[in-house]
Parts: structure tokens; C-alpha cells; sequence
């Protein structure tokens, strides 16, 4: 790889890692290509991105970004696992780390905080945005849905009486 190649290789990395939620850096412990590929096509299926690049390049991309802190953890074979969605990517490098010990979560950063293995690990335990999303909104709904039924329930209770009421007299005669 020539010069021109690794600039633009820095380049277009760190444009990438500008705009992630989570950078998550792993140890490669001796992953076979295929292990490696399955590992790629689970964090693509999650919405994210895999990145193996030497090193002193990915320390070049990451200056200039949030997680510019994670430089320490750039030694030895690393890979790099990314997500827009602050907690995909990282979901899927501890699941996949459970499954081989040839993947080794190191740390990474959710912005500008730095994380350590537990930290990525903790991270991986939470809900999907997408889950954490629908949950605030059922909090959001549920003070109007009380009050929706609180409304109803004087003029149910009175329809229910009205009907035991014509049962009643019904039945009798």
C-alpha cells in the first residue's frame, strides 16, 4: 500500500468514525477468515461496520473524532466494530465474544466517553434504541391512557347498571 493509498484510507476512515455512536476495539486472538466473515455479516446485520486496518492508521483516523482516547488500545491485531446506533455494534461484538475466545473485547468509546471492556460489555446488556425508544414512549402514554379510562369509568359504570337493572326486571317477569 502506498502512501496516497493509506491518506485515503485515514481519510475515509475517519470521515466513518465521525459519525458513529459507539466504536468498539477487539482483540483478533487468532480468528480464522471464516469466523472473521461471520463475525463482519452479524455487526453488517446490526447496522454496523468492521474495520481491520494496521495500527498507526487507525490511530491517524481517529484524531480529529470523539473517541481519539482509544488510541491506547491499538496494540497488537486489533479490530475495529462501529455502529451509528450507539449500542448494535457493541451487542454484537460481546455476543460474538461469548461464542469464540478468539475475539477479545479490548474497550472502545461512545463519544467522547472511553470505555473498558466492562464498560462495552455493560453497554451491550442495554436495550436497543429502537426498544429503548418504545419504552419511553409507553411512559409517555400511559398518563393519558389512565386518564382516558378514568373518564370512561363513571359513564360504564352507569351503563352497567342500567343493564343489571333491565336483567333484573326482565328476569322477573
Amino acid at each position: 500500500m502506498d502512501r496516497a493509498e493509506k491518506r485515503e484510507l485515514v481519510t475515509a476512515l475517519n470521515t466513518e468514525l465521525k459519525g458513529t455512536g459507539v466504536i468498539v476495539v477487539a482483540k483478533n486472538a487468532g480468528l480464522v477468515a471464516a469466523q472473521s466473515a461471520d463475525f463482519r455479516r452479524r455487526v453488517k446485520a446490526a447496522g454496523g461496520t468492521v474495520k481491520v486496518a494496521k495500527n498507526k492508521l487507525a490511530a491517524l483516523a481517529l484524531n480529529g473524532t470523539d473517541a481519539e482516547g482509544i488510541k491506547g488500545l491499538l496494540k497488537g491485531p486489533t479490530i475495529l466494530a462501529y455502529s451509528a446506533d450507539p449500542i448494535s455494534a457493541a451487542k454484537t461484538a460481546v455476543a460474538y465474544a461469548k461464542e469464540t475466545d478468539k475475539l477479545v473485547i479490548l474497550g472502545g468509546a461512545m463519544g467522547k466517553t472511553v470505555l473498558d471492556a466492562n464498560g462495552v460489555k455493560a453497554l451491550a446488556d442495554l436495550p436497543s434504541l429502537d426498544v429503548l425508544r418504545a419504552q419511553l414512549l409507553g411512559v409517555f402514554q400511559a398518563p393519558a391512557s389512565k386518564l382516558v379510562r378514568t373518564m370512561n369509568e363513571p359513564a360504564s359504570k352507569f351503563v352497567r347498571l342500567l343493564q343489571a337493572k333491565a336483567d333484573k326486571e326482565g328476569g322477573a317477569a
